[in-house]
């Protein structure tokens, strides 16, 4: 097989690795089974994804196949509650909220030698030569990270394994690895495809470097290109993603596509430790160009990196990402570790496009993806004129998770003054703590978040106060200004769109005691319309716990049928 020869200053390709083609277990590791968790902890989120128990974080291999099941793989440690022993974990799901605990999908090939994070595609035409008799074939695509006895580390190459029922279960590829590496920091390869070839972005993270490869079939590649030393640099580059997405006009309607390349800082970030940015521009199947020489960022708090798009979202269709909320400052020490046995959770899935925000320019939107399957009772619904309170007691909602949206209207901009705000509260009576959030409408318009009043925990690097300026739509001589946002919260999440997504704000937080009573405060000029909707939110674990709240996860047997060759059958049934 012909081998990669590119090289990049410091990161040398050479083809000195063993292939891979076996596995290592952990004998502390399940294995055909999933691994059991209970979700009824007071801090454990409701309607977002968490391992079962251990330490997640890196979204990996994140793909819909034919049949709309999503697929979430992540970095997970299923024998502590830190960093370490990396495999993929594996959950599915139907609408991204209610997800199903799958067993390990990916293991060690061998001690000392862990799978870090990567991606999947479909192989609908077998362009690999794994699948010559189905159109369902998986690959995933991933980095292997030696360590050695010392602890010191050794190289990442980029290594792949095939899935012939689906993306279930995996086999190493006999010639591993497809892009070799002498590099101790060359990693996170995510793949997509290009009219007629694959392309792949990796980071050679203390460079500053996202590698471009080509590949006819996912085995052989070619250096393409670099995207070098663009944005915020940080101390390392991680976790790259190359995606199309359209543009939209303020109605809504499509007028162009371009590409969006993500990078995940860790560490260096503005506020300390992880985070995301991006770059829109185009890209031609072997270089990226980017529109601008702007840095954008995808999170204006603490709690969202290293997020990757689903493979498999059909082109010229708003993409679809998560995100690990958590920030490596932290992340390891947090209180859900100790009183509960896990630790990490994924932000919300969130819908993304391009559109035009208010002066800034041209950003990526984050918004919520539809909510039906979650959404529950309608707790609140009313508009106020300009000053007014809603106060809820959601101490009765089992879940402890709320959805608020809302919109102000009519916004005289002459009348604003310093005093104009609009406020959004969270607090514990039992025990006082409270998470603060709200807008200022005049000066420098900014959104804050302030979890400074959460007492559960407590970390020096646990920065607490967050906000960003928001341009938002001032109307023109014959119409008044507009504004809204979108809140989820879910027992110790957070997470804000603000003004149509043009703004996202992701925070995790730990209070003493649940919170459990809102607030919402408006003071805005008369004639300024304020509508105010809150739902409850239900859990998507609790139909799945059996009496002692445990969630088993999804017993699954793989048949192969006369009448559906090549074709996965599955027969699953929940085991509680």
């Amino acid at each position: 097989m012909a081998r990669l020869r590119g090289l990049v200053s410091g990161a040398l390709l050479a083809g000195s690795a063993v292939a891979q083609t076996s596995t290592f277990v952990n004998p502390a590791v399940p294995t055909h089974t999933p691994v059991p968790g209970n979700y009824t902890g007071a801090l454990r989120p409701q309607v977002h994804f968490s391992p079962p128990q251990g330490f997640m974080n890196d979204p990996n291999g994140m793909f819909v196949d034919a049949n709309g099941t999503w697929h979430l793989y992540y970095q997970y440690n299923p024998t502590g509650v830190v960093a370490g022993n990396q495999h993929w974990g594996h959950a599915t799901s139907d609408d991204l909220y209610h997800w199903v605990n799958q067993p390990i999908a990916l293991f060690p090939p061998e001690e000392r030698v862990y799978v870090f994070s990567g991606s999947a595609v479909v192989d609908a035409n077998n362009t690999s030569g794994f699948f010559p008799d189905q159109d369902n074939g998986v690959v995933a695509i991933f980095t292997l990270a030696r360590y050695y006895e010392d602890g010191s580390g050794g190289p990442q190459t980029q290594n792949i394994a095939y899935s012939r029922d689906g993306g279930y279960t995996f086999e190493y590829y006999s010639e591993n690895p497809v892009i070799d590496s002498t590099s101790s920091h060359f990693r996170d390869p995510k793949v997509v495809w290009y009219e007629d070839h694959w392309v792949l972005v990796a980071a050679y993270a203390q460079e500053f470097v996202v590698g471009i490869f080509t590949s006819p079939d996912l085995k052989d590649w070619t250096f393409a290109s670099n995207f070098t030393q663009h944005g915020l640099l940080g101390a390392q580059y991680e976790c790259p993603n190359l995606v199309k997405m359209p543009v939209r006009d303020a109605s809504g309607a499509v007028i162009d596509e371009k590409y969006v390349m993500t990078i995940s800082i860790q560490p260096g970030a503005p506020l300390g430790g992880s985070v995301t940015e991006y770059f829109l521009g185009d890209f031609n199947g072997t270089h990226f160009t980017p529109t601008d020489a702007v840095t954008r960022l995808t999170d204006f708090a603490k709690d969202n990196y290293a997020a990757q798009f689903f493979y498999g979202v059909p082109d010229g269709q708003n993409q679809i990402n998560l995100g690990w909320a958590s920030n490596w400052q932290y992340t390891q020490k947090v209180p859900t570790g100790n009183l509960e046995g896990w630790r990490s959770t994924t932000t919300a899935p969130r819908v993304n496009y391009i559109t035009e925000a208010p002066r800034i320019g041209l950003v990526m939107v984050d918004e919520i993806y539809d909510l039906s399957p979650i959404l529950d009772n309608k707790l609140k619904e009313t508009t106020c004129d300009g000053v007014g309170t809603v106060a809820l007691d959601y101490s009765s909602v089992e879940s402890g998770a709320l959805y608020i949206e809302v919109n102000v209207t009519n916004i005289n901009t002459t009348l604003l003054t310093e005093y104009s705000t609009l406020n959004i509260s969270f607090a514990s009576p039992a025990s006082g703590d409270i998470l603060q959030s709200g807008f200022y409408f005049s000066g420098d318009t900014p959104f804050f978040i302030n979890r400074g009043g959460i007492k559960g925990f407590d970390n020096i690097f646990f920065t607490d106060k967050f906000s960003v300026a928001d341009v938002y739509s001032s109307g023109s001589r014959d119409t008044l200004a507009s504004w809204s946002t979108k809140a989820i919260i879910d027992r110790s999440i957070f997470e804000v769109f603000v003004d149509r997504g043009i703004h996202a704000g992701t925070v995790v937080f730990y209070p003493s005691q649940p919170l459990t009573t809102l607030n919402l405060a408006s003071r805005l000029p008369e004639g300024t319309s304020v509508s105010v909707n809150i739902w409850s939110l239900k859990s998507a674990w609790a139909e799945y716990e059996n009496e002692d709240g445990t969630v088993v996860g999804n017993v699954t047997t793989h048949e192969k049928s006369a009448e559906k060759k090549g074709k996965a059958v599955y027969k699953s049934k929940f085991t509680v």
